[in-house]
C-alpha cells in the first residue's frame, strides 16, 4: 500500500479571491493535479489546502468512481482545511482544531490577539488495511511564510519581521502539541500493535524543533543504534522514514516540509519512502516567494506529494 500527504495548493472552483480566475485555468489545475495522483497510485492521500469542498469531488471524479473523501469542518480564513482521499471506505474517528488541556492561547499578533485552536483542524480516520485498521492524521500546521497587519507581505522593519517571526512559531508549536495529542489518543499506548500514521503539510523540516515533538520520546531514531532495540517508548514514539528529497522550494533553497510519521509497527514494514513521483527523478517545483497570492491560478501544485509504501 502507498501511504502519502500532498498539499494541492490553493484549490479553488474559479470565481473567488483566491482560486483561479476561469474554467480554463481549473481545469488545467485540476488535470495536472488528476495525473500525479493516478501515477502515484495511493491507497490513502491526505491532502491540504482545500479552499473549496467542491473542488475535492471535482478531482476525486477525475480519478475515477471508486475513491472516496472525507474533509475536515475546521477551516481557516480563507476557508481552506485537510482532508483524504481513499481508495476504500474511510470512517472519520476524529475531527478538532482544540489546543490540548493545559496549553493556554499564544499571541498571534501585535495588538496582543492570541489563538486559542490550530488554525486549521486535524483530521483522523481509520481504514481497513491489508494487516488490519490503519488510524492516519492529516494536518496543516501555521506557515513560516508571514503575513504582516493590512494584508502586507513584507514587514515595516527587522523588529515586526522577528516579532511575527515568533507569532507564527508560537501558533506551530502549539498546533504541534496538539496534534501530538491527538497521536496519542490514536496510538492508544499501543504503537507496537497499532498501525498508525500522522502526515501533513508541517511547514518545518526534520529537525525543527516543531516537527520533534511529534515523534515522541528520544533514543530510537532511524540510523541510530537504538532503532533495533526495543524499549517502553516504542509504544508511542513515531518515525520519520528516510528521505533525501525535498517537497518544496522556497526562494531558490529546497526544503522537505511534508511528512509521513508512521507508528512502531508500521515504520518496520515500509519498503520505500520518496517524494515526488517514485518513477522519477528529484522533484520539478516551483520556486515560491513571500506572497502566496503569487501563484493564483497556476497549474498542479508548489508542494511535491510525499509517500511511503508499506507491506
Amino acid at each position: 500500500m502507498l501511504l502519502g500527504t500532498w498539499n494541492l495548493e490553493n484549490l479553488y472552483r474559479p470565481g473567488g479571491p483566491y482560486g483561479p480566475d476561469d474554467e480554463a485555468a481549473y481545469a488545467s489545475k485540476l488535470a495536472a493535479l488528476a495525473a500525479v495522483i493516478t501515477e502515484l497510485d495511493p491507497g490513502l492521500l491526505g491532502v491540504q489546502e482545500v479552499g473549496d469542498p467542491g473542488a475535492l469531488e471535482d478531482l476525486a471524479g477525475m480519478l475515477g468512481d471508486d475513491w472516496h473523501v472525507a474533509l475536515s469542518s475546521h477551516a481557516d480564513g480563507r476557508g481552506i482545511r485537510v482532508g483524504f482521499l481513499s481508495r476504500t471506505e474511510l470512517t472519520v474517528v476524529a475531527d478538532t482544531a482544540a489546543f490540548p488541556p493545559r496549553m493556554l492561547p499564544v499571541q498571534a499578533d501585535d495588538t496582543g490577539l492570541t489563538a486559542s485552536q490550530a488554525g486549521r483542524g486535524f483530521l483522523a480516520v481509520e481504514v481497513e488495511g491489508e494487516r488490519g485498521p490503519l488510524r492516519v492524521a492529516v494536518c496543516h500546521l501555521k506557515s513560516k511564510l508571514l503575513s504582516y497587519p493590512d494584508g502586507r507581505f513584507q514587514p515595516r522593519d527587522e523588529g515586526e519581521r522577528a516579532r511575527y517571526g515568533a507569532y507564527a512559531l508560537y501558533r506551530r508549536a502549539a498546533e504541534a502539541a496538539a496534534l501530538r495529542a491527538l497521536a496519542d489518543r490514536l496510538l492508544e499506548g499501543d504503537g507496537r500493535e497499532r498501525d498508525v500514521a500522522v502526515l501533513g503539510d508541517l511547514n518545518d523540516e526534520v529537525q525543527a524543533a516543531t516537527t520533534q515533538l511529534l515523534l515522541g520520546p528520544p533514543g530510537s531514531e532511524i540510523g541510530t543504534p537504538g532503532y533495533d532495540r526495543p524499549d517502553r517508548g516504542d509504544a508511542v514514539r513515531l518515525w520519520i522514514p528516510a528521505s533525501e528529497r525535498y517537497s518544496r522550494v522556497n526562494s531558490g533553497r529546497r526544503e522537505l516540509i511534508d511528512h509521513v510519521l508512521l507508528s512502531h509497527r508500521l515504520v518496520r514494514r515500509v519498503s520505500a519512502a520518496g517524494t515526488g513521483l517514485p518513477s522519477d527523478g528529484p522533484p520539478r517545483l516551483p520556486s515560491v516567494g513571500t506572497d502566496p497570492g503569487e501563484r493564483r491560478g497556476a497549474a498542479g501544485s508548489d508542494h511535491a506529494p510525499v509517500w511511503v509504501r508499506v507491506g
